[in-house]
């Protein structure tokens, strides 16, 4: 059974702007991410700390998984 890995948030807002997500603003500690596709504004919140805990890290692979597939997303949020 396949775990979450230990990320920070600075992993995961590279991870996501692979995907075509850009830097929209920073509350705090809270980025926004947004990326445009058909006419969609697609928004993601990132906690950004050195390191995540195990529920944010699967909330944010939650939440992505609405604009991107799991499949595509699975090998950068979980280990083997």
């Amino acid at each position: 059974m396949s775990k979450p890995k230990r990320l920070s948030g600075q992993d995961v807002i590279r991870i996501l702007e692979s995907f075509g997500f850009t830097i929209k603003s920073q509350r705090g500690s809270h980025v926004k991410l947004v990326r445009v596709s058909n006419r969609n504004r697609e928004i993601l919140t990132v906690v950004n700390h050195v390191e995540m805990k195990t529920g944010a890290v699967v909330g944010i692979f939650k939440q992505a998984s609405r604009y991107i597939s799991e499949a595509d997303l699975r090998e950068y949020f979980y280990t083997e």
